[in-house]
């Protein structure tokens, strides 16, 4: 009976220890894998958010994420435009590395019918998460390219990067999209054809005199040759607006054109209507929804709920109706307690956007710069905001130095997968970070591209915590004294409206974050340095790249193909009925 007793002690210590480890293990990480819920805006400034100081544009459910989650107040796009961005932000990788750049001034993909885009051999987080069980969803915009060699491979379809269902643009909303002043292409193409006009008729005139008054031994044939030419430019030129919106201004629902083109009185309640049925489709999970806004890009589509409601204008509106369709959807399934929430912007806000005196983009608070600029704080640094109630603190704010790289291994680890050891991952797992059992970003050492070029590089120094930022180059302002280039889209990367700096220019961003007061060797000791340093870390960063990276948005890859034009019909006669529509 003694040693009965005794069997049953052990098993009891057993069960004791082993329910103790258990516990221990679990407050080092969550217990079980979440759903995740990644929303990324498009266009947003920092400075337009109310948990990040804005106190008159309403967004109670951003803030919400705010107090009830973490806040990062130093989170950095690894590019200040949109493919680059979201490329880094799914892969994890500055995008020079999956060459998802260009050197001729083509910062993004320009036309849904092109051959460049994120290539097949780049790893998602979706990806990973596919593959451990997860039902992938992406909502919204990609802009990162879709076939390669006809208009149906789909070679860089969200599906092809492990998405399992797609409904979106598969390109950006735009202002071409609405025929807007604010043109992103028809305006400067139409320009272009317009001059080539006048050449051309210049020719046939030219030609016409010439052979009339016998003084050009020609014949009538080359004249109407070049007047046919003439009159096929023109034409080209003056339906322009119309062949873009139809050429890349369409929704589609995995591989098939749903609407071509858009009707934007319909897209928000399509989008959110599609959030619904995944979140059902799915509730039991796991799964991964990341909802890529196309709120607030130009042209600002909003829906007659929230038009002239907020105190800054078209743009207030969109900001306030994105911040609507946020959360509800995920609280009406039953889902929050279960769900890492995730925001963010792809970059900046737009400070170029202006028209008769009105703005139509963002504004980044305190910070220099905006979209488009390379190095400046304005255009780089963006929200981020984590939850998940009951596993991360509620309320804690981090004033370390992340990057939207950072999602990556840390949704592919808390989602049981593991970061690919056979390339260059430069994100860094937050969750120590974001539970509080680390006190230091990981990231030392963060590069700032335009282009392909380093226009920025930051120091987080280990010892003394202080944050210093070189600028090797920044965008020569227009008009002088402003502080955008106000009259073109965004500021350049190089040439002659570009400044190099020798030596380079140095900020204490601990000090000074909005980068107003330029240390230099008289009033910082430590200049030279700290600039030796961070040169030594930018040179060997630059050694570890490979030079066989072909540019996905170069000139080559990058240029519109007839036969790669999605078409819900016979090209180029591109129109399908919208979803649900009778008429």
């Amino acid at each position: 009976m003694l040693r009965l007793d005794r069997f049953w002690t052990c098993v009891a210590v057993a069960l004791a220890v082993s329910l103790s480890l258990k516990m221990c293990t679990c407050s080092d990480g969550p217990g079980s894998r979440p759903n995740f819920l990644l929303l990324m805006a498009d266009d947003l400034g920092i400075g337009d958010v109310g948990c990040y100081g804005n106190g008159t544009i309403r967004t109670p459910n951003i803030d919400r994420l705010a107090e009830e989650g973490v806040k990062l107040t130093q989170h950095i796009a690894a590019a200040s435009v949109c493919t680059p961005s979201r490329a880094a932000f799914l892969t994890g990788r500055y995008p020079v590395r999956s060459g998802m750049i260009s050197c001729n001034g083509y910062r993004v993909l320009q036309w849904t019918g092109v051959p460049g885009g994120l290539p097949p051999s780049e790893i998602t987080f979706a990806k990973i998460l596919q593959e451990k069980g997860y039902t992938t969803g992406l909502i919204g915009k990609w802009h990162l390219g879709l076939n390669c060699k006809s208009s149906s491979d789909h070679c860089h379809h969200p599906l092809n990067h492990g998405f399992n269902h797609f409904y979106g643009m598969p390109f950006s909303l735009m202002g071409d999209c609405h025929q807007w002043e604010l043109s992103e292409r028809r305006v400067g193409l139409q320009h272009k054809l317009t001059f080539c006009f006048q050449i051309l008729a210049f020719a046939v005139v030219t030609l016409a005199a010439g052979r009339l008054t016998h003084l050009l031994p020609v014949s009538w044939t080359p004249a109407i040759l070049v007047a046919m030419l003439a009159t096929t430019v023109f034409s080209i030129s003056y339906f322009l607006g119309d062949l873009l919106v139809h050429a890349d201004c369409f929704l589609m629902r995995n591989h098939d054109i749903t609407e071509q083109p858009m009707r934007f009185e319909r897209t928000t309640p399509l989008l959110l209507k599609e959030v619904s049925s995944f979140l059902k489709r799915t509730k039991h999970g796991p799964f991964l929804l990341f909802v890529s806004f196309l709120h607030v890009h130009t042209p600002l589509v909003t829906t007659k709920d929230f038009l002239g409601k907020s105190r800054h204008g078209l743009y207030g509106d969109n900001v306030e109706e994105m911040d609507w369709m946020i959360l509800g959807k995920l609280e009406e399934e039953g889902l929050t307690s279960s769900t890492l929430v995730y925001f963010t912007s792809d970059h900046g806000g737009s400070l170029e956007s202006q028209l008769g005196g009105h703005q139509y983009g963002g504004w980044n608070g305190i910070y220099k710069g905006g979209k488009g600029m390379g190095g400046w704080e304005g255009g780089i640094r963006v929200p981020g905001l984590f939850r998940w109630p009951g596993v991360l603190p509620a309320g804690r704010v981090i004033h370390e130095p992340t990057s939207l790289m950072d999602v990556f291994p840390t949704v592919v680890q808390l989602g049981g997968g593991e970061v690919p050891q056979d390339r260059a991952i430069d994100g860094r797992d937050l969750w120590p970070l974001l539970v509080g059992t680390a006190r230091r970003s990981e990231h030392e050492f963060l590069f700032h591209y335009c282009e392909y070029l380093v226009h920025a590089a930051r120091w987080h120094q280990r010892d003394g915590g202080r944050v210093w930022k070189v600028h090797y180059m920044t965008p020569v302002f227009q008009p002088e004294g402003a502080g955008a280039c106000y009259g073109r889209g965004v500021c350049p990367c190089f040439g002659e409206n570009v400044t190099q700096h020798d030596p380079p220019l140095l900020f204490d961003l601990t000090r000074d974050p909005a980068e107003r007061h330029v240390l230099t060797p008289d009033t910082e000791p430590a200049f030279y340095a700290v600039v030796a340093r961070v040169q030594r870390e930018v040179d060997r960063h630059r050694q570890g790249l490979s030079p066989s990276v072909f540019q996905q948005m170069g000139s080559y890859l990058n240029t519109w193909r007839p036969w790669l034009q999605p078409c819900c019909g016979t090209f180029p006669l591109c129109w399908c009925q919208p979803e649900d529509d009778p008429q």
